[in-house]
């Protein structure tokens, strides 16, 4: 789907000069690690020579140059990605989705259900950046209570906004809802949006958190 190169195009380059990895080759790495369950940046120091995933991202096993990106390079990537960035990321996943579900429907769909949700990421011990989520009852990361959207259809993710960890569930949901709807309906003018979410966004309208 091009996924790494969508990303690649969204994040800033903090290299000067000659590099050895391009930024989709480092997004891949990353994101492939992830999916296997080896989220510890560590992990790449032994995975860059495996050579399954150096396969996997376009590099020829046993050849000199076939070693993939070390943690601390994985590390300046992550935190190469800032605030504008994570907006653009977002951008990029519902073109993404466009593409995709168009290709899936053959066509314009008539009918979108977006299923909205929140996802916890508790810390353990004394991690850095750790807050407490009186609703979770658990401290989790202060940057990360993710909102994120879904097809209800195909399951396809249209897109994830990072908030911070302390957030409420429905935090930011109406100001996200605006801006992806008007994106469909510029696309899709006839289609029929459909939400789904449980009762963590059903709020009073004066109470729901608006972010700008």
């Amino acid at each position: 789907m091009g996924l790494s190169a969508a990303f690649a195009a969204q994040v800033p380059d903090w290299r000067r000069g000659p590099v050895r990895h391009t930024l989709a080759l480092l997004l891949r790495q990353r994101l492939l690690q992830i999916a296997c369950g080896y989220e510890d940046q560590n992990d790449a120091d032994r995975l860059r020579r495996d050579p399954l995933l150096q396969l996997v991202c376009g590099r020829r096993p046993h050849e000199p140059s076939a070693d993939l990106a070390c943690q601390p390079t994985l590390s300046r990537l992550e935190n190469a990605v800032d605030r504008r960035a994570c907006y653009h990321l977002a951008q990029a996943l519902v073109a993404l989705y466009v593409r995709e579900r168009e290709r899936v429907a053959g066509g314009v769909p008539s009918h979108a259900l977006l299923d909205l949700d929140s996802t916890d990421d508790p810390t353990h011990g004394e991690q850095e950046g750790s807050s407490y989520h009186g609703y979770y009852r658990q401290h989790m990361y202060h940057l990360y209570h993710p909102l994120l959207i879904f097809d209800g259809d195909t399951n396809h993710l249209i897109t994830a906004v990072l908030r911070q960890g302390t957030a409420h569930a429905s935090r930011g949901v109406v100001s996200i809802l605006k801006r992806l709807v008007a994106t469909l309906r510029a696309r899709w003018l006839h289609v029929t949006i459909e939400l789904r979410a449980d009762s963590g966004f059903a709020l009073p309208s004066d109470r729901l958190p608006v972010q700008p």
